[in-house]
C-alpha cells in the first residue's frame, strides 16, 4: 500500500504543476481578453471589438463617429489620422495619403501604379530597386512604402479599439478584398507585423458580410440550401458573391449552420471613387469656363483646388442620390475666387454612363464561377456605399431580374461585424455558437515540374508536367501533399497560378506575375545514399493554404520503407502503442483544420486535407486528362477535388476504379501501425485485413524512415521584405508612435499650464478668494502668474514637457494655501450639519437603549458606556474646535478641517453600527411563566393565530396541553437542546407526528 501511495505522488505533483500552468495562462489572458476586427475599405474603415460584457460593438473614433477615413497626413514632426488628416488634405495635399491600398503588392510597371499617378498627381512616387515597387516620397528625408503607411493606419485603429475597450488589444481579424492575390495578402500581413498586431485571419470582406448576415439569421437556416447573392460596390472596387446557406452535420457540434462561397465576380476599378473623379473633372471644367476670359491658370494645376473639388464631388454624389439636382459651392476655390455651379442627376448619370454599363459584369462572373443561373438565386442583397446611387440599383435590378433588391443589412458595418464574430471564434477567450465557414479559392494554384522520359529505346526527352494543387472555387483552409516518385537526385519544381482565362486582359495585367515560387531541393541524393537498402516511397512536399488564403510550403521529406523481422507478440504490442499514439496525436485531422470553426474537410474525403497519416491517399476527382492519370500516380500524387458543387455530408463510397486500385496498392505498402487511422479517414479505399489475420499471415513489419530535405525558395511574384528590413520598418513606426505620444503629452502639459494661469487670475477677483487672502498675498500670486504667462508666450514653444510640468507644479504649490482655505470653508456647512445629525441620532439611540427593560436588554453596560463616551468626546471636540476657529482670522490656516470632521463621524458611526448589528441578529430571550402555569401576557400586537398548535388526530383541542419547547422553563431541558433554537408551531409538530394516534403525549410537572 505504501508503495502504491509513493507511486501516486509524482502523478499528483504533475497534476498540480499542470493546474498551476493553466492558472498562469488564464491570468495572462485576463489582461488581453478583447479582440478586434478592422474592415479596411478604400475610403474608410470600421473597427469592431468583442470583450467580456461587450459583444460585437462598433468602435467610435475620437470624433464619436462609427466610420473613420483611411487617410494619413505625414509631416516632418507630426502625423494626423482619420478626420484630422482628411481636413489636412486641403491644406497639404502632397503629404496627405489616400487610397494607398491600391499600391499594395504592385510593382512599378503595374497599370494600377500608373492609374494612381494619374488620379493623384500631387504625390511623388519613388522607385525601390530591391523589390521593384514604389514608395511615397514626402520629402528628401521622408519616405514610406505602402506597407508602412498601412501599418500606421492599423496601429491607429488599434489605439481606437484600446481606448474604447479600456484594455490592450493584440489579436485582430482584418478584411481584404476577395480578389487579392498572394502578393497583396502577404503585403497586408507584413503591414500588420509592422504595427505589432497578431493577425488571427485575413478574411475576405464578402465572406465577412455573408457571415454577419447568417449569424443574425441563424434560425432561418435549415437543411434546404438557400442561395443568396451579395452585391458589394464600395469606393474602390465591386465584388459580387453567391453564398449557399444550409445546416450540415459536424463531428464536434452536430447540426450547425454553414455558409459556402459558391461564386465570386469582381471589378477592381468600378466604385464610388471613379464616379467622384468624373464629377471632379466636370466641376474643374465648369470653373475653367467661368474664368475663361481672365487669363487664369488651369485649376487642374493647383493641388489644393483639386482637393477641394474632390471633396465637393463626394458631397455632390451623396446629395444627388436623393435629389434631382444640387448646387455645388466652394468658397475661395483658387485665387480667392468662389465657385458655384448647378449639377443635375441626369448630368451625373451621363458622366458615368460607361461605369453603369459595367455594373452587371460581376454578376455574370459570379454566376459562371458558381455554375448557376439567376433562377436559383433567392435574393440579391446590396452592400457598400456606392450601391446607394439610384442608377446603380436600377441597372442591377434589371440585370438580376428580381422584383426588388434586398436592403435588410447594414451596408457599412456588416463586414466589420462578421469579421469580429470570426475573431471571437478564433480567440481562446470566447466561446461562440459554431458557424461553419467555407471560403473559396479564387485563383487556382498548380505545381509544374520537368522529368526525363524514354519514349523510344535509347531516346530520352524532357516532359513538362502540371498538376493542380488547389483548384478554382475549391474550399480553404486545407493542406495537400504532392509526391515525386522518380527522382533520386536534387531537382526543382515551380508553384504557379493555374488557368486565369476567366480574367479580362486588363485584369491580367493588373494581376502581376503568374509565377509564384521556384522550389530548389537539396539533399535528395544524400538521402538515397543514406538508405541504400530501403524502398523509396517518393519525395513528399507538404503545402498549406491557411485561413488567410496564403500559400506556404511546410516541409519536403524523403520517405523510405523496409521490412523488419519481428515476433507476433512484440508486433502486437508495438501496434497497440502506435495506435494509441496515433489516436492521441493524430485524431484523423490536424489542429490547423479545426481552427476558427471552419469545417474544411467535411464531406471532402481524406485526400483533400492531408495530414501525416493521410499523405499516401490518392487523388480524388482530379481534373487531369485521362491519359495523365498514370503519370499522376507515378510522378505526383496531388489530391485535388472538384468543389464546384457542394459536397455531401458523408464521404462517398463509389470512387473511380483507378482510384480504388491505387488505394489498394497503397494499403498493401503501408505499415500495420497506420491502418487503424487510415480506416477512419479513407473510407473509400477499402477495408484492410484485421490485425489478427495480418499477424498470422505476415509476421514481418514495415519500418518507415523520413529524411528532411533542404528547401530553397525563390519568390517570383513579389519579394517579401527581408527580416532586417521588416524590423527596421517596425522600429520606424514605433519611433513615430512614441513621438506622437510625447507630442500629445507636451501639448497636454502646455494646455494645463495655460488653463491654470487663466483660471487662477480670474479667481483672485472673486469674493470667496478675497475673503481668505490679504492684498499682499494676491499681488504675489498675480505677479508670479503674469511672469509664467509671459514665459509661456515667449519661450513655451521650445520648452520640454518636463519644464512645463515643473512650472505648473511651482504655481500650484504657491496657490495651495489659498485654494485650501477656500475649499475648507465650502465644506464646513455640509460636514458640520452631517455631524450634528449623527450626534442627535446617536444620543436618541442611546437614550432608547437605556429604557429597554432589564429582562429584554440586549446591550451590556460597557457597550452603552462606550457609546456615551464617544458621543460626549465628539461634542466636546466640536465645541472646542469651533471656538478656536472663531478666534483665527480668515487668512490663516484653519484648525477646523473637513477631514477631522469625517474622522469623528466615522468613529461615532462605527460604535452605533456595532450596536445596531447586534440588535439585528440577537434572538429574543424566552419569556418565563408564572407559578400557576399560565403564560405571561403576550404583547398587544402579537397574533393569537401564530401561537395556536394543531392537535394530533384523535385528540380534542381541550385535552391537548400547550407544549412549545422554545417557551419552556430553562430547567426543564438542557440549555443547548436543539428545539430551543427553533421557534413557532413548526418546532412542536414533528414530535407530535411521531406519537401513535390516540395516545396522549407525556406531560411534564410544570405543564400539569
Amino acid at each position: 500500500m505504501a508503495a502504491t501511495i509513493r507511486r501516486q505522488r509524482p502523478g499528483r505533483l504533475a497534476c498540480w504543476a499542470v493546474m498551476a500552468v493553466l492558472l498562469a495562462d488564464l491570468l495572462a489572458l485576463s489582461d488581453t481578453l478583447a479582440v478586434m476586427s478592422v474592415d479596411l475599405g478604400s475610403e474608410s474603415m470600421k473597427v469592431a471589438i468583442v470583450k467580456p460584457g461587450v459583444p460585437m460593438e462598433i468602435v467610435l473614433n475620437k470624433e464619436s463617429r462609427r466610420k473613420t477615413p483611411v487617410t494619413v497626413t505625414l509631416k516632418e514632426n507630426e502625423r494626423f489620422f482619420g478626420d484630422s488628416a482628411a481636413s489636412m488634405a486641403i491644406k497639404n495635399p502632397k503629404a496627405t495619403l489616400r487610397y494607398f491600398q491600391h499600391l499594395l503588392g504592385k510593382q512599378e510597371g503595374n497599370p494600377h501604379v500608373a492609374l494612381y499617378r494619374a488620379r493623384f498627381p500631387e504625390h511623388e512616387l519613388g522607385f525601390d530597386p530591391q523589390r521593384q515597387t514604389v514608395h511615397f516620397q514626402i520629402s528628401p528625408q521622408l519616405q514610406f512604402s505602402p506597407e508602412e503607411v498601412l501599418g500606421m493606419v492599423l496601429n491607429y485603429s488599434r489605439s481606437l479599439a484600446e481606448d474604447f475597450a479600456e484594455q490592450p488589444i493584440k489579436d485582430a481579424v482584418i478584411t481584404v478584398p476577395a480578389f487579392f492575390n498572394q502578393a497583396e495578402r502577404r503585403a497586408v500581413l507584413q503591414a500588420a507585423r509592422m504595427a505589432g498586431l497578431k493577425v488571427l485571419q485575413l478574411i475576405n470582406d464578402n465572406t465577412a458580410t455573408a457571415l454577419s448576415y447568417g449569424v443574425f439569421r441563424r434560425k432561418d437556416i435549415n437543411t434546404t440550401a438557400q442561395n443568396i447573392m451579395f452585391y458589394d460596390m464600395g469606393s474602390g472596387s465591386t465584388v459580387c458573391t453567391i453564398v449557399t446557406y444550409q445546416t450540415v452535420k459536424t463531428k464536434e457540434a452536430g447540426m450547425q449552420p454553414q455558409l459556402q462561397v459558391r461564386g465570386v465576380g469582381f471589378d477592381r476599378t468600378l466604385g464610388g471613387l471613379e464616379m467622384e473623379l468624373r464629377l471632379r473633372e466636370h466641376l474643374a471644367k465648369l470653373f475653367n469656363e467661368q474664368r475663361k476670359g481672365q487669363r487664369a491658370k488651369d485649376v487642374r494645376e493647383n493641388p489644393r483646388a483639386m482637393a477641394k473639388l474632390l471633396r465637393e464631388a463626394n458631397r455632390l454624389k451623396t446629395v444627388l442620390s436623393a435629389n434631382a439636382d444640387h448646387m455645388a459651392q466652394i468658397e475661395g476655390l483658387m485665387d480667392d475666387v468662389d465657385f458655384k455651379a448647378k449639377v443635375t442627376r441626369v448630368e451625373f448619370e451621363e458622366l458615368c454612363a460607361d461605369l453603369f454599363e459595367r455594373v452587371p459584369g460581376p454578376v455574370q462572373q459570379a454566376l459562371q464561377s458558381a455554375e448557376m443561373n439567376l433562377d436559383e438565386i433567392e435574393q440579391v442583397i446590396l452592400v457598400g456605399g456606392a450601391t446607394r446611387v439610384p442608377k446603380v440599383q436600377e441597372v442591377l435590378l434589371k440585370a438580376v431580374g428580381k422584383e426588388e433588391l434586398g436592403k435588410n443589412i447594414n451596408a457599412d458595418e456588416a463586414a466589420a461585424m462578421g469579421a469580429v464574430y470570426q475573431a471571437a471564434a478564433l480567440s481562446k477567450a470566447f466561446k461562440v455558437k459554431p458557424f461553419v465557414v467555407r471560403d473559396a479559392v479564387l485563383y487556382p494554384i498548380l505545381v509544374e515540374f520537368t522529368r526525363e522520359v524514354e519514349e523510344d529505346p535509347g531516346v530520352r526527352s524532357l516532359k513538362h508536367n502540371k498538376r493542380v494543387l488547389f483548384s478554382r472555387m475549391g474550399p480553404y483552409p486545407q493542406r495537400k501533399v504532392i509526391t515525386f516518385n522518380r527522382y533520386n537526385h536534387d531537382f526543382n519544381f515551380h508553384i504557379n497560378y493555374g488557368d486565369l482565362g476567366f480574367l479580362e486582359p486588363e485584369d491580367l495585367r493588373v494581376f502581376g506575375s503568374q509565377n509564384l515560387t521556384t522550389v530548389k531541393l537539396k539533399g535528395v541524393g544524400e538521402s538515397f545514399k543514406k538508405y541504400p537498402d530501403h524502398e523509396s516511397k517518393g519525395i513528399k512536399a507538404h503545402f498549406n493554404l491557411d485561413e488567410s488564403g496564403v500559400l506556404s510550403l511546410i516541409r519536403v521529406e524523403s520517405v523510405f520503407e523496409t521490412l523488419v523481422e519481428d515476433s507476433p507478440e512484440e508486433e502486437s504490442t508495438l501496434t497497440k502503442l502506435g495506435n494509441t499514439i496515433s489516436s492521441l496525436f493524430g485524431g484523423g485531422t490536424t489542429a490547423d483544420t479545426k481552427e476558427n470553426g471552419t469545417d474544411a474537410v467535411q464531406g471532402l474525403g481524406a485526400s483533400v486535407i492531408v495530414s501525416q497519416e493521410e499523405e499516401e491517399s490518392p487523388a480524388e476527382g482530379s481534373k487531369d486528362e485521362p491519359g495523365e492519370q498514370a503519370e499522376l500516380k507515378e510522378e505526383a500524387e496531388a489530391p485535388t477535388e472538384d468543389t464546384s458543387q457542394p459536397p455531401p455530408a458523408e464521404p462517398k463510397e463509389d470512387a473511380a476504379p483507378e482510384e480504388e486500385k491505387a488505394a489498394e496498392k497503397e494499403n498493401e505498402e503501408k505499415s500495420e501501425a497506420q491502418k487503424p487511422s487510415e480506416k477512419k479517414e479513407t473510407g473509400s479505399e477499402g477495408v484492410p485485413p484485421a490485425p489478427e489475420e495480418e499477424k498470422k499471415q505476415k509476421p514481418a513489419r514495415k519500418q518507415r524512415m523520413v529524411e528532411e530535405i533542404g528547401v530553397e525558395l525563390v519568390v517570383l511574384d513579389l519579394p517579401d521584405l527581408p527580416e532586417e528590413e521588416l524590423a527596421r520598418s517596425a522600429k520606424k513606426l514605433q519611433d513615430l508612435t512614441l513621438r506622437d505620444l510625447e507630442k500629445q503629452e507636451r501639448e497636454k502639459a502646455a494646455n494645463s499650464l495655460e488653463a491654470f494661469i487663466f483660471e487662477t487670475q480670474d479667481k483672485l477677483y472673486q469674493p470667496e478668494y478675497q475673503e481668505v487672502s490679504t492684498e499682499e498675498q494676491r499681488e504675489e500670486i498675480s505677479g508670479r502668474l503674469s511672469a509664467a504667462s509671459t514665459w509661456l508666450e515667449d519661450e513655451g514653444f521650445g520648452a520640454t514637457t518636463v519644464m512645463l510640468k515643473e512650472k505648473l507644479t511651482e504655481l500650484r504649490k504657491l496657490c495651495h494655501g489659498l485654494f485650501f482655505r477656500v475649499e475648507e470653508r465650502k465644506k464646513w456647512p455640509e460636514r458640520l450639519s452631517a455631524l450634528d445629525n449623527l450626534l442627535n441620532h446617536s444620543s436618541m439611540f442611546l437614550k432608547g437603549a437605556r429604557l429597554i427593560p432589564e429582562m429584554d436588554q440586549i446591550f451590556t453596560e460597557v457597550e452603552m458606556t462606550t457609546l456615551e463616551k464617544v458621543i460626549n468626546e465628539t461634542w466636546a471636540w466640536k465645541n472646542a474646535t469651533m471656538a478656536e476657529q472663531a478666534k483665527l482670522p480668515a487668512t490663516e490656516k484653519p484648525v477646523l478641517l473637513s477631514k477631522d470632521i469625517e474622522a469623528k463621524m466615522m468613529a461615532l458611526d462605527r460604535e452605533v453600527q456595532y450596536l445596531l448589528n447586534k440588535a439585528k441578529f440577537t434572538k429574543p430571550r424566552p419569556r418565563p411563566k408564572d407559578k400557576n402555569g399560565t403564560r405571561a401576557e403576550p404583547p398587544l400586537n402579537a397574533s393569537d393565530q401564530a401561537e395556536k398548535v394543531i392537535p394530533p388526530p384523535g385528540q380534542t383541542e381541550d385535552a391537548k396541553p400547550i407544549s412549545e419547547p422554545e417557551k419552556e422553563t430553562p430547567g426543564s431541558e438542557p440549555a443547548d437542546a436543539e428545539p430551543l433554537e427553533l421557534g413557532g408551531p413548526g418546532a412542536a409538530e414533528p414530535e407530535q407526528k411521531e406519537q401513535p394516534t390516540g395516545q396522549k403525549p407525556t406531560l411534564k410537572n410544570d405543564e400539569l
